[in-house]
């Protein structure tokens, strides 16, 4: 039934009460992240473009300005490591990619409006990614948030029952009566149009004359469903379905009830069994999915509601009733990190990602929104990350409590279940001392950074070191005690950016460039200066060294490819496409309506998987250098921290489908070189992205061609078949 169901039914019952929300002037609502990026997120071609919706950011500011004029005064709060059995990641994940496909089916033969409406079901299974936005633009506002230790749920329940009574009401999903509150605000109605309500009546607050807000009072809740108990009540919401527990196994068959079920059946199956959820199980105990594995998961699921982790107003990390918790209850909530990691996880300066991995033991790679077919992109999560993944787990778990250096970690791959990808943390070689000499101070990065050239980015990390004078000075030692640890901003991220570039073979250990540095060199001494395109120029250099920047075939039996013109024009096509898929669309803060392309959506799952591992080890690098004391603690800019580190946030992959719709239509003009051709297609461009610049983007596109070029002249035997990107160069010199 889940959350969504849930709301339904309070409504359809009238339950949910509706009231002004001048109510709620100048209270504190606390307001759960996760639940409200699913009331805001109304992109339907979310998962057809991969990336965060373009108007994400701008609906977040609007939404967020609305609550402000009227009053009242919010603070949010994201959900923090991973704990329990509830909604499986890897399932959700292949659920989207399966709908997506779907999707792409209908749109592939002119059906457009259902593809929408798929497209739009099928959701997005990178959640976290949206969530970083929304921190992102929060930081930006000047609106507070806090990241909790572990469920969001939990963190907001403590606030709403701490005597200091930091928050008065809280607005968030269903499963939040199962942690004992009372009453939950689930819904904000903004009319938008207030502009005639503040020429009627200049005195009142537009706002506030059209704005509601929808509040369920659990006691109308048990009313309405008999009289039941408390503890009936949350059971039944848990067996439904949520974060907090999947669904019980019976209630998808069709036998037992004709879907949708509702609360009411839930409840009457409870109910029948003396309210006893071992009853229940025993009695569908010829269900495999129920026999020996669904009461476990409910008593895990209990003891982590009834003994939750929260972060306490004085920045402990503690567990609730631990006074009356089992000994063993770090089997039902998760191993206990150091306080600092989750210091620095509540601030936003750390992703739960990689904390995620060595907590649970488990990296599970989830299913790509484009399906996860190709034996490129399977080889390259399977073994060409890998190395990443355990260089940014090994960084986190050296300057930490020795039981974490010999932690077993498995990956699990969707696509391959039989793959036993299990290794011990002492078996992995440390990069600690490789990065050591990386503690270079402001007063020598300040002499070389200019306005053009800002310390902190990739491209001064790399441009700056072309001075061998300087990088001769960048050979720093470890401070020892009693000297001052690196402080500033720009400090912090210079030395994590040369750091990250070491690691990855660009720099050596006298911080000259090697080969391949010498190859990102000339890429971005070509490339555009802003951050979208420093990143894209890193991604592009890493793509050539994993041999995946070609024009080889790589998904069999996706559409979207270019299908004009001859097999050269398609080859040429399909590599310019590429390597534009590495950039950004110049597109307002409105819904996308230009073409679509399964086969780019499915090469963006390549960037994106490239772009997250260079993300999560620049955070780990930045873990510890404050776990290992190189960093000054005492600071308030942990966000600006993650906010200046590069790969905060991916590109969709509509810069690559423009391209090759304008490459692919040119080849439907006798003469696809002529200044009359390009000016005709570019013209039906600029009508496909309605809310978009075709052009500019094109400009963009062709730009990241020629830097990336470039670096292939530079790295010249290292690559294979560089002839064919002579080839491509002249053939698209001739249609820019």
């Amino acid at each position: 039934m889940g959350v969504v169901a849930f709301d339904v039914w309070a409504a359809e019952k009238g339950i949910a009460k509706s009231f002004d929300l001048k109510f709620l002037q100048d209270r504190v609502i606390g307001i759960d992240a996760a639940y409200y990026i699913q009331s805001l997120n109304k992109d339907p071609l979310l998962s057809a473009l991969g990336g965060p919706p373009l108007a994400f950011e701008l609906t977040v500011i609007n939404a967020v300005k609305q609550l402000q004029d009227a009053g009242l005064k919010i603070h949010f709060v994201f959900n923090g490591l991973e704990s329990g059995v509830g909604s499986d990641p890897v399932a959700s994940s292949a659920r989207a990619a399966h709908l997506a496909s779907e999707a792409f089916t209908l749109y592939e033969t002119e059906q457009g409006k259902q593809a929408r409406d798929v497209f739009k079901a099928s959701g997005h299974c990178y959640p976290s990614a949206l969530s970083e936005i929304l921190k992102k633009t929060l930081h930006e506002q000047g609106v507070p948030f806090t990241v909790a230790p572990y469920s969001a749920l939990a963190q907001l329940v403590y606030y709403d029952n701490h005597p200091s009574q930091f928050i008065d009401a809280v607005y968030g999903p269903s499963e939040l009566f199962c942690f004992g509150i009372d009453k939950l605000i689930t819904k904000f109605e903004i009319t938008d149009d207030s502009q005639h309500v503040a020429e009627k009546n200049k005195s009142e607050s537009p706002v506030l004359e059209l704005a509601r807000f929808q509040w369920i009072d659990r006691r109308d809740c048990l009313a309405a469903l008999g009289n039941i108990s408390v503890n009936v009540f949350s059971d039944s919401l848990m067996l439904a379905g949520s974060g907090l527990l999947p669904e019980f196994p019976p209630l998808e068959n069709e036998t037992v009830y004709r879907k949708p079920f509702s609360m009411r059946n839930v409840v009457d199956m409870l109910t029948s069994c003396g309210g006893s959820v071992a009853r229940l199980c025993a009695q569908y105990s010829t269900d495999p999915a129920v026999k020996g594995v669904y009461l476990d998961q409910y008593k895990r699921a209990l003891t982590r509601i009834r003994h939750h982790i929260i972060m306490t107003d004085e920045g402990d990390v503690e567990i609730l009733g631990k006074d009356h918790a089992p000994d063993d209850a770090h089997e039902c909530i998760s191993l206990r990190l150091p306080e600092e990691l989750y210091m620095y996880l509540s601030r936003g300066m750390l992703r739960p990602r990689v904390l995620n991995w060595l907590t649970t033991g488990k990296i599970s790679i989830i299913q790509p929104l484009s399906g996860g077919d190709g034996r490129p992109y399977q080889n390259l999560v399977k073994f060409q990350l890998d190395p990443l993944r355990r260089q940014a787990l090994s960084l986190l778990t050296e300057p930490i409590h020795r039981y974490y250096h010999s932690r077993d970690i498995t990956t699990s791959l969707l696509f391959d279940p039989t793959y036993e990808g299990r290794f011990n943390m002492r078996d992995v070689s440390s990069p600690r001392d490789l990065l050591s000499k990386w503690n270079v101070k402001n007063n020598l990065i300040a002499g070389y950074s200019t306005e053009d050239l800002p310390a902190g980015t990739l491209s001064f990390a790399i441009l700056s070191l072309e001075n061998p004078e300087f990088a001769a000075k960048t050979v720093t030692q470890k401070p020892k005690a009693g000297q001052e640890p690196l402080k500033h901003r720009d400090e912090i991220l210079a030395n994590a950016v040369w750091r990250l570039l070491q690691l990855r073979g660009y720099l050596n250990e006298q911080h000259q460039l090697t080969e391949w540095g010498k190859v990102l060199e000339a890429v971005w001494s070509a490339s555009g200066t802003r951050r979208d395109e420093e990143e894209a120029a890193l991604i592009a250099v890493e793509l050539m060294r994993f041999e995946l920047i070609n024009p080889d075939t790589m998904f069999l039996g996706y559409g979207g490819a270019p299908g004009n013109g001859s097999d050269i024009d398609k080859r040429n096509a399909m590599l310019v496409s590429r390597v534009a898929c590495l950039g950004k669309i110049r597109h307002s803060a409105k819904g996308y309506s230009g073409p679509l392309s399964r086969h780019m959506l499915a090469y963006h799952s390549i960037v994106s998987n490239v772009h997250t591992s260079l993300r999560d080890l620049l955070e780990m690098i930045v873990a510890a250098m404050f776990l290992e004391g190189l960093v000054d603690r005492d600071r308030n800019d942990w966000a600006d921290i993650s906010l200046g580190l590069p790969f905060y946030q991916e590109q969709s992959c509509a810069l690559g489908v423009l391209t090759m719709h304008f490459l692919d239509d040119l080849c439907n003009y006798s003469d696809p070189t002529s200044e009359s051709t390009r000016a005709e297609v570019k013209k039906k461009g600029q009508e496909w992205i309605m809310h978009g610049d075709f052009s500019g983007s094109l400009d963009d596109a062709f730009r990241i061609w020629d830097a990336v070029y470039q670096g292939v002249k530079v790295a010249g035997n290292k690559l294979k078949d560089t002839d064919i990107w002579d080839e491509v160069d002249t053939w698209l010199s001739q249609r820019k």
